[in-house]
């Protein structure tokens, strides 16, 4: 119970409660202060409860809650299994009833919350049979079904979502990045369109490209396509295979197959389950019926606490030694019959186990041979029908085994060298980024050199010129231009050229300087590795004193914990210890102006319920001895009843013969008239 309050005190202090308790105060709150906060913690669990308890009824009140607990599926333990106790310690506060509820709620909040918030929509609502005749009821009732079942959907749908792990900001930042990589295909898909556009008949280039792109996919298909035929043809060999093998063994088992040889199977079948129904199972069952009813006998035991664990040990401590003592005695007598029969009890003992763990090994082997052709039947069905490997037995079996074992460490060498490969491919990358700024960088600075020195333009007038190299090779196709005038051009370009290179020699030179200093890169790479490390290194260590400072860290909440506990005990005993002192004091005083003791007051309560108890079994007399006059006379009531029951129902009879009577006589004296 301690432990309870231990719970229930820590939660309510915690969030959202924050109520600042602890043992002694929250014992001593009274029934409603009590009752709002269970109503405090139900309304936590379903907003709909947060009301002031003060402000309705106790019936209202505990029919409110009842409803929510009920829908919780909140169960009372031990002797609060009566509803109306339960109600009725619920309506006063009664500790034993209100704390299991507070400790029950308190350690499943979430879970609560969920199934709150989802009776709010699968409950369904209870209208009578007879409303249901209704055609417009019985539609809307339907309609109302067919959307909780959508309800159902949608928050599966919607958990399912949640946990798998999938969050709208990484797929905005996927869209993102898609969008980014679609505007730069586009981009370059228009740089090698107008490329194209230069370059005659590119149309047919274009038609015969996408051609050769579908004969390419063609061919990947049909050499799918030849690999799974492949396949199939080897799946089918060694399905033949097997059922060759199959066939050898069923032939061989069928010549082993003697009338004998089957009589002495069934035998030692016989024989081993008569043992196994006889004497195994048997025991079996009474040990596990035998542990049922502990756990039952446990678990319908309060709950103990720190000084019942004690005394139990305790307990247990003297049997042993009770025990020890007998068999010290027992070895001191040294009865040599006795020694003979222990030897032949130790013996029978062992054979007793011996059989027992050989019918265990045997129950486990037929086991493990069932479930294994039972897997067989399984897999052979599926292969039958999806067309899927097979299992592969015997020679073929060891020499798969082997195959597989050969792939798996190629399998691991190969990963290790994808893994460095990806450490490389890093490192690399992370090096051309670099090179790439330091590229961008020297091309700044060589266009602000080219603007010094004069030669402003030389990478434009490359550019320039591969443009006109590719305008020439066109006009050249087209026109036909002759050879002297390609070398005329030829000439004009490469003085063009010679005269741009003698311009940019001291350029080239500097150059050169800045690519020697891209030597110190490695350096660079170097030290980085060793940084990491020593890093590394430094976090493994770190790691280690953090787990040694978490250690000790809950160490010192378990002492903290232990301290708050006994100083609260201390101070509850010491109350208790004050308590008893002033009535031993208000006992032992003469005062007549002196406070009622306890003790007379319960000696008072006692003797009023004695008197009570003897004037009701006074009356319990009274009404036993005239019960069986009561009984005769109220056979006499009722046999008088019936009298008068069918004397009324003579009378209505009679009346109405006599009115049937007078009716036909009136008919009669119509007739004669007429």
């Amino acid at each position: 119970m301690s432990e309870q309050l231990k719970f229930i005190v820590e939660q309510l202090n915690k969030e959202p409660f924050k109520k600042n308790f602890n043992l002694i105060t929250f014992d001593s709150l009274d029934t409603v202060q009590l009752l709002q906060i269970l109503n405090d913690v139900l309304s936590e669990i379903d907003p709909k409860q947060a009301v002031d308890i003060r402000e309705e009824t106790p019936e209202k009140t505990v029919k409110r809650m009842s409803a929510l607990l009920d829908t919780l599926k909140y169960k009372p333990p031990g002797n609060h299994s009566d509803v109306s106790s339960f109600r009725q310690g619920l309506v006063s506060g009664s500790k034993p009833v209100v704390h299991p509820i507070l400790h029950w709620l308190l350690q499943r909040v979430p879970d609560l919350k969920k199934r709150a918030y989802l009776a709010n929509f699968l409950m369904k609502l209870a209208i009578p049979a007879e409303f249901l005749q209704d055609d417009i009821i019985n539609d809307t009732y339907h309609q109302y079904e067919e959307l909780v079942e959508g309800f159902k959907t949608y928050h599966k749908e919607c958990e399912h979502l949640r946990s798998s792990g999938f969050s709208t900001a990484e797929i905005r930042r996927d869209i993102t990045a898609m969008e980014e990589e679609k505007d730069q295909l586009l981009k370059r898909v228009e740089r090698l369109m107008k490329r194209v556009e230069l370059v005659s008949n590119h149309h047919q280039m274009l038609e015969e490209a996408r051609q050769l792109r579908v004969e390419k996919e063609r061919e990947e298909s049909l050499t799918h396509q030849k690999q799974e035929q492949k396949y199939q043809l080897f799946q089918k060999e060694q399905r033949l295979l097997r059922l060759q093998q199959q066939l050898k063994d069923l032939r061989q088992a069928a010549a082993d197959a003697t009338p004998e040889n089957l009589t002495k199977r069934l035998e030692e079948e016989i024989t081993f389950n008569s043992y196994m129904v006889t004497e195994k199972l048997p025991k079996e069952l009474k040990a596990m019926r035998c542990t049922v009813q502990y756990m039952q006998k446990v678990a319908s035991e309060p709950a103990m606490g720190q000084s019942d664990v004690q005394e139990m040990e305790d307990k247990i401590k003297v049997v042993d030694s009770q025990i020890n003592q007998l068999i010290e005695k027992k070895m001191m007598r040294n009865d040599p019959i006795d020694d003979e029969l222990t030897l032949y009890r130790q013996q029978a003992s062992i054979i007793m186990r011996k059989k027992e763990s050989k019918a265990e090994e045997l129950q486990e082997a037929r086991e493990e041979l069932a479930a294994a052709e039972r897997e067989l039947k399984q897999r052979d069905n599926q292969g039958q029908g999806s067309h899927r490997e097979q299992i592969i037995r015997g020679d073929e079996l060891k020499h798969l085994v082997g195959k597989l074992r050969r792939k798996g460490a190629t399998y691991k060498k190969k990963r290790q060298e994808i893994a460095e490969l990806r450490g490389e491919y890093g490192v690399l990358q992370r090096t051309e980024e670099i090179l790439k700024q330091r590229h961008d960088a020297i091309q700044q600075k060589l266009q602000i050199v080219e603007a010094e020195k004069g030669i402003s333009g030389y990478s434009d007038t490359q550019e320039e010129l591969e443009r006109v190299s590719a305008i020439k090779s066109e006009l050249d196709e087209k026109k036909g231009r002759t050879l002297d005038d390609m070398s005329e051009m030829v000439k004009k370009l490469n003085s063009v050229i010679v005269e741009k290179k003698s311009a940019l020699a001291p350029i080239i030179k500097e150059l050169r300087l800045l690519r020697q200093r891209r030597g110190l890169i490695e350096e660079y790479e170097k030290r980085r590795a060793q940084y990491e490390s020593c890093a590394a290194g430094l976090e493994s260590n770190r790691s280690k004193l953090e787990q040694e400072v978490k250690a000790l860290r809950e160490d010192i909440a378990q002492n903290e914990n232990r301290y708050h506990y006994i100083n609260t005990m201390s101070e509850i005993i010491e109350m208790q210890i004050q308590r008893a002192a002033e009535e031993m004091k208000a006992y032992v005083t003469s005062d007549p102006q002196k406070k009622k003791a306890i003790r007379e007051v319960y000696m008072k309560n006692i003797a009023e319920q004695e008197l009570l108890g003897k004037k009701l079994r006074e009356e319990q007399k009274i009404v036993r001895e005239s019960h069986s006059t009561n009984m005769e006379q109220m056979k006499m009531w009722s046999d008088l009843e019936q009298l008068m029951e069918c004397k009324r129902q003579c009378f209505f009879k009679a009346q109405n013969q006599v009115s049937v009577d007078k009716i036909i006589q009136e008919e009669g004296k119509e007739r004669l008239v007429l």
